[in-house]
């Protein structure tokens, strides 16, 4: 908690150094003419929208002490509710200071417009930057998102990298906030610099180093229901990959077809020295190819990732929830999570007794670990936001009727973002305190 704690700090605490930037190079002074009002308020929207889309970069880079205090899963909630107000930001900055420019200039805003594009160096990029955030944000709408491939939609997310660097130059030649020899020049550039930084060294250059170091290969693949295939992969000194059961790699196979994209995937049965295994249902242009996979192709990673481990337990008792192939860390978890025979539950939720996968492993280890297996198939109603069947539903069933010790429980939850949200807000509505939920939600 004390690193979560510090993390949150040291973002609040960006936005009011640069706000405190700007108030000690005069800032509180230029507010007596509206022109002036206007150009400072789109100063001031422009430092705070550019601190947050570089906080929303680093929320995406990986970085292990951001791993560890939220988890992959809500550090990118963060990042993806930041996005709306660093968007408004940053288009309140570019209408304030046009507005604000036309008023000195006495001129109409299309004139200003055409002015600042051809008489202020760096302008025309500072625009282009723009079009490209509104791009990304818009795709990243779920109502929009739904409508691309995830290939296309990564492809087209990928230009946020893009957006903030051709905007850069705009901030250091115009105005006088980051003028030459300024002291928020200087720490601008180093924000810059550190962001950048994170970005290439646990975006890049430390999955390539250990990719090249493991060497893994995929030993087998095995048809684990239609569509649905586990894959298991060997290497070289895979204890030192310090993985655990739950967690998720970002995956890439080094296939015809394959080798461009990258796609996360959990750990479906615990991590060993011998190998690792992951459970995929085909879902989007990539997953439909693995089943194909040939043995010995390579592969490469980023991770282990995620905080849906052993290590976030509060209680002795545990319950794992899994929907759809979000069985695959639930599957790992029941593996080597720590209870006493009778101390756990594993709830499977599925349309069909036939869709539920690895059922029959999972069968045998709560068998043999003492754990009490549901399966709980049948089609959720239309119009209603439940987790359960329709008939579950209609008769008011709820997870702490399912499960009465639900409170003295940790609750793992893990399948797709509305089914997962819905188990949540059934364990919440039930007395269960947030520290003892633990989620992995399959989305992008």
């Amino acid at each position: 908690m004390r690193l979560a704690d510090s993390l949150q700090i040291l973002c609040v605490a960006s936005v009011a150094i640069v706000i405190a930037i700007f108030l000690a190079d005069g800032g509180a002074a230029k507010f007596s003419a509206p022109a002036d009002a206007f150009t400072s308020l789109g100063i001031v929207a422009g430092l705070v929208g550019t601190d947050l889309l570089l906080v929303m970069l680093v929320l995406a880079a990986r970085l292990p002490p951001i791993d560890r205090a939220f988890g992959h899963d809500q550090a990118m909630a963060v990042h993806q509710s930041l996005g709306k107000p660093a968007l408004y930001l940053i288009l309140g900055h570019a209408a304030l200071l046009i507005t604000g420019y036309a008023l000195a200039e006495n001129v109409n805003v299309f004139v200003e417009v055409w002015n600042m594009l051809t008489t202020l160096p760096d302008m025309p990029l500072a625009f282009l930057g723009l079009a490209l955030m509104l791009g990304v944000v818009i795709t990243s709408l779920v109502v929009v998102r739904r409508k691309f491939r995830y290939e296309a939609w990564h492809a087209v997310h990928l230009l946020a990298y893009l957006s903030v660097l051709v905007a850069i130059p705009h901030q250091l030649s115009v105005g006088n906030l980051l003028s030459e020899g300024a002291i928020a020049r200087y720490y601008w550039l180093a924000l810059y610099v550190a962001v950048a930084g994170s970005i290439i060294v646990f975006r890049f250059l430390l999955p390539v180093t250990r990719s090249l170091r493991h060497r893994l290969v995929v030993d087998r693949v095995d048809a684990i229901a239609p569509g649905v295939v586990s894959i298991t992969l060997t290497g070289r000194q895979l204890d030192k990959l310090r993985a655990t059961s739950g967690q998720f790699f970002v995956w890439r196979f080094w296939s015809h077809g394959l080798w461009w994209q990258a796609h996360p995937f959990s750990l479906s049965s615990a991590p060993s020295e011998r190998g690792l295994r992951i459970t995929v249902r085909s879902l989007g242009d990539a997953s439909q190819q693995l089943p194909q996979l040939k043995r010995g192709t390579r592969v490469s990673f980023e991770g282990p990732y995620g905080l849906f481990t052993e290590n976030a337990r509060t209680s002795p008792r545990v319950v794992l929830i899994a929907a759809g192939i979000g069985v695959a860390p639930i599957r790992s978890l029941l593996e080597t999570v720590s209870f006493a025979p009778g101390n756990a539950t594993v709830l499977l939720r599925s349309h069909s007794l036939g869709d539920t996968y690895l059922v029959d492993e999972l069968t045998d280890l709560c068998r043999v670990r003492g754990a009490e297996l549901r399966i709980i198939a049948g089609k959720r109603p239309k119009g209603v936001s439940t987790w359960l069947p329709a008939d579950a539903a209609r008769a008011g069933i709820t997870l702490r009727k399912i499960v009465p010790e639900l409170l003295h429980c940790d609750i793992y939850i893990c399948g797709p973002r509305p089914w997962t949200d819905a188990v949540v807000r059934d364990a919440r509505a039930g007395g269960v305190p947030k520290k003892q939920i633990h989620y992995e939600r399959f989305d992008w």
